[in-house]
């Protein structure tokens, strides 16, 4: 886990087989971009959106497979009501202003959390966006929204003990990859790299499962301010790591 340094080597970015499959980001730090500024809550959170497009043109660009962006968690319910309500806006306004463009360039779009307590017309729009792209392949746009981990990983362990439960499933027979096939995320990659962005160094009950060997990096900038020259550093730095899974360096072996 580590910064980005100004003075960081700059490796091509189309190394074959150099980029990460699946990158992953806590979009951090919208409140903070907009009280440095003296404005609302609100016009960080609307800048943020711009800095999605941006991420989303960047990933295309780039040439990367999956792009997972934490939008909304469990806990961000406890924020203000009129922040709250302000956010939901803007996935309403995302979903109907956005989705068509994201299918006309062949962006899939899959959204992860728990949906059983949103308001019908936003679960609408989450399964019309899935449903309308679904078939698209230059990328797949995982959003999390009303997403926690472990309400993710307490959901699917409750999956597995009903199965049990009705002897649909043996206990003898739950294993790591039973565990992955009830998450959220089941059918996608794990996260190669995951970037977080306005200065913090942690997860916040993000992919605990997925990101178990992701590689991390983090930002200074807010993430309003996130563009592709930021993503493209966090790349290189990816590129310059050494990923071992537990083993040895090719070095030594």
């Amino acid at each position: 886990m580590s910064r980005l340094s100004e003075g960081d080597a700059e490796p091509a970015l189309d190394v074959p087989g150099s980029l990460p499959r699946h990158v992953a980001i806590i979009m951090d730090g919208n409140g903070r971009w907009a009280k440095r500024r003296s404005l609302p809550r609100s016009a960080g959170h609307s800048q943020g959106v711009q800095a999605v497009r941006r991420a989303v043109s960047a990933a295309l660009d780039f040439g990367i497979q999956y792009l997972t962006l934490y939008s909304f968690s469990s806990e961000n319910w406890s924020r203000p009501k009129e922040e709250v309500g302000y956010l939901l806006d803007l996935l309403r306004r995302f979903a109907n202003r956005d989705v068509a463009e994201l299918h006309a360039r062949g962006v899939r779009i899959k959204i992860i959390g728990d949906r059983q307590t949103l308001a019908p017309d936003i679960v609408s729009l989450i399964e019309r966006s899935e449903e309308l792209t679904r078939n698209n392949e230059a990328l797949t746009l995982v959003v999390a929204f009303n997403y926690g981990a472990r309400d993710e990983l307490t959901r699917a362990v409750q999956a597995i003990a009903r199965k049990v439960e009705s002897g649909a499933l043996s206990a003898g027979e739950v294993n790591g990859v039973t565990l992955e096939r009830h998450l959220d995320t089941a059918g996608l990659p794990d996260p190669d790299l995951v970037i977080r962005t306005s200065g913090e160094q942690r997860l916040s009950n993000f992919l605990l499962w997925q990101s178990a060997y992701s590689e991390f990096v983090f930002v200074d900038e807010a993430w309003p301010d996130f563009d592709q020259d930021i993503f493209a550093a966090a790349l290189r730095q990816f590129m310059q790591r050494d990923r071992r899974f537990g083993g040895l360096a090719a070095s030594a072996s």
